[in-house]
């Protein structure tokens, strides 16, 4: 598993297990899913996967945008607010052990293969098993108590998290990023803390190190120009904070991933 960060967007997300065993992360709460498991994620909630004994784990990972439902249209987008938005489930986990979520273990096998069968690729069945995939999640979701005074509070998150991701390139303190969810700095920590599992600025920091990890990966630029870039204040502190956070500097992570897609 690559480093991730905890993150949201708009689309559904399904997880599916094939080898090994993930923790999973998804608004405050963290599931354990083991091999032929999965678990679906809701529209815009933070999460992300991660390995609690740092060992690999094979998994499949199929996304949905509203898009691709034909969300332009008045019906559609009633229904996706109804069945995805914020009053609903966050997550439900996935098991074999029942039928209809053995069978959304199946499709998400299928859109898999689908998608990577480039000789027989048939976008229109890829749309319909996508539309499927949707329609029995929102059959079976259930709405949740409680989520007016959480839902507000997860959207100051969110203005917070989303604050990082368009601004980490620049110095950014504890103050602009309480200002983005207008809240104060103790209620900012306090929130990060509850919501996210981590301070702000350790936040920002893994946010820094995962747009490093995919500039180090993509581009030939400098190891200076990456740490500009994503805001540390010298390469020498970027190279020691990438190095407590992945376990490599930076030079060794890039030879790493380079001799990776080689084999």
């Amino acid at each position: 598993m690559n480093y991730n960060l905890r993150h949201w967007h708009p689309d559904v997300e399904f997880i599916l297990v094939l080898e090994g065993s993930m923790a999973y992360f998804v608004n405050g709460k963290t599931m354990h899913i083991d091999k032929g498991e999965g678990i679906f994620v809701n529209s815009n909630r933070l999460h992300y996967g991660f390995s609690e004994d740092l060992i690999d784990c094979s998994y499949i990972v199929v996304v949905i945008h509203p898009s691709l439902l034909g969300e332009g249209s008045s019906l559609v987008r009633t229904y996706w607010e109804e069945k995805f938005g914020a009053n609903i489930d966050d997550f439900l986990l996935l098991t074999d052990q029942i039928a209809w979520q053995r069978e959304v273990l199946i499709s998400l096998r299928e859109i898999y293969d689908e998608m990577h069968n480039c000789n027989t690729r048939n976008p229109l069945r890829l749309l319909s098993q996508a539309i499927s995939l949707c329609a029995c999640m929102g059959d079976h979701v259930q709405k949740k108590s409680g989520h007016l005074e959480d839902s507000h509070l997860w959207t100051n998150v969110w203005k917070m998290t989303g604050f990082i991701h368009q601004h980490y390139e620049l110095k950014i303190t504890l103050d602009d990023i309480a200002a983005a969810g207008t809240v104060c700095r103790s209620q900012c920590c306090k929130l990060f803390n509850k919501y996210v599992g981590q301070t702000p600025n350790t936040y920002l920091t893994r946010y820094r190190i995962q747009k490093s990890c995919e500039m180090l990966k993509e581009t030939n630029r400098s190891i200076c120009e990456i740490a500009m870039a994503c805001g540390f204040q010298s390469a020498s502190y970027f190279s020691s904070i990438f190095r407590k956070e992945i376990g490599l500097v930076p030079q060794d992570y890039r030879k790493q991933t380079l001799q990776s897609s080689i084999n």
